[in-house]
């Protein structure tokens, strides 16, 4: 029985088709890009949704299209606008278009022609016959001219960095006003991120962990950093999903990357102690959290979101972590759960500190949301206080850039509360650090209080 074709919106047919196989990574990368465009569903998810067709040098090539593409949307868009004399394109033409330009320009390890042909046999499969011979023609006059478009590349990137290093232009007139190293930025958030695991050392010890990688091929460094000891966060690298592996089934670690556990340390939580985490889903903070609490105590696990929460369930269950309640916010009497030790606001944000992770954050964030993300998070602050013990400590954290949502909202918590001090402060940058943005600061309330 033939499969019903769906029409899209610009008129193009997208078939559930049998002519190409199910492995086809750029065909399942362009069906992921065209769902972005259409729905706010973060990459990350889609992906989730859609990779598990795939494996190995498959699952990374259609992981670096889709990333890839979307990171570089801005100047892909700039060159089929200068090849096409500024026609608009159907959805579905645009996208291939990008594909294809994307392997031409930054994937050196695939032949040019190769990726001509593979993005034309899409369109053919897509009853885009007749655009199929403009996009081949289009990639192909690219392919031949690719060194004049390099050096053109590399003079947007001296003359107009949003395109030449695809950022929306108000966030890079932002960054360039307040940061001197914003260039730096820029390049640091179009490269592939890295993956960093958390060693769960009530699980392994670093030598078994270690040992058990080498065993399953994978390839990792230590990372220390003055927040991290040795032993406890490395950079690995694996064909195909982590997730798969047997170390991290068996719970012996958890995929975080090292900025995040700056929050951590300066909260410095003590077994035994009764916690609160704010803003807790999906858990990487939570359970690093409980590891160093030995697992003994309590950690009070709030969140909004319930598939979050049942994420923060299942990391628990395999990292065999008994100490954490995860309880919606909303089904929680916050007066009659406390006092705490300690509490940490790990705040949502703007999340400019980690749009090289986030791939879509930098065309789906708009300026008139940072301060109304700086008031919520005043206002998480404001209801977290009453619930922290004298002389207890409050950690309050964002992966943000900006000031108004880290500095600023400090400020005007203090103003506020005179009962509270600042301990400390950190600022966690790609730029002085080589690891995702993030900011910390500790906060004491007065013993006497």
């Amino acid at each position: 029985m033939l499969r019903p074709a769906k029409v899209l919106a610009c008129g193009c047919v997208w078939h559930d088709s049998t002519r190409v196989p199910r492995q086809n990574p750029r065909e399942i990368a362009a069906k992921v890009l065209r769902k972005w465009e259409n729905a706010p569903v973060s990459a990350e998810s889609l992906l989730q949704d859609m990779l598990h067709d795939l494996a190995g040098n498959n699952r990374n090539l259609c992981l670096e299209l889709v990333l890839g593409v979307i990171r570089h949307r801005a100047w892909l868009d700039w060159l089929i606008e200068k090849k096409t004399e500024g026609r608009r394109q159907a959805q579905l033409v645009q996208i291939l278009l990008r594909l294809g330009l994307y392997q031409i320009f930054q994937l050196d390890r695939i032949p040019g022609h190769a990726a001509v042909n593979e993005t034309v046999t899409i369109a053919k499969n897509h009853d885009l016959t007749s655009q199929s011979r403009f996009i081949n023609a289009v990639l192909r006059a690219c392919l031949r001219e690719k060194n004049t478009w390099l050096d053109q590349l590399a003079t947007l990137k001296e003359n107009d960095p949003s395109i030449g290093y695809s950022h929306p232009s108000w966030l890079v007139r932002r960054w360039a006003d307040r940061l001197e190293n914003y260039i730096d930025l820029l390049k640091w958030n179009n490269l592939p991120a890295k993956i960093y695991a958390r060693r769960n050392s009530l699980r392994t010890t670093a030598k078994e962990l270690e040992a058990q990688w080498r065993s399953e091929g994978v390839a990792f460094e230590t990372v220390e950093l003055s927040w991290i000891k040795a032993g406890i966060i490395y950079r690995i690298e694996k064909s195909g999903s982590p997730a798969l592996l047997p170390s991290f089934l068996e719970g012996k670690f958890y995929i975080q990357d090292p900025s995040t556990l700056a929050a951590v340390q300066e909260l410095d939580p003590q077994p035994k102690e009764n916690i609160l985490d704010l803003c807790a889903a999906p858990g990487g903070k939570t359970t690093a959290i409980a590891q160093r609490m030995q697992d003994e105590g309590a950690i009070l696990a709030l969140d909004i979101d319930p598939s979050r929460l049942e994420r923060l369930r299942e990391n628990s269950v395999r990292l065999g972590l008994n100490c954490i309640q995860p309880r919606a916010l909303h089904q929680v009497d916050l007066k009659r759960a406390g006092p705490f030790d300690r509490i940490l606001i790990d705040a949502p944000c703007s999340n400019t500190g980690v749009m090289r992770r986030r791939v879509d954050v930098r065309w789906r964030l708009n300026a008139r949301e940072i301060p109304v993300l700086a008031d919520a998070q005043l206002d998480l602050l404001n209801r977290a206080a009453p619930l922290l013990k004298p002389a207890g400590l409050m950690v309050y954290s964002t992966c943000s850039l900006e000031t108004e949502e880290n500095e600023g909202v400090i400020e005007r918590f203090l103003q506020k509360h005179p009962l509270f001090k600042q301990i400390s402060c950190r600022n966690v940058t790609p730029m002085k650090d080589g690891v995702d943005g993030a900011f910390v600061a500790r906060l004491q309330r007065e013993k006497n209080s």
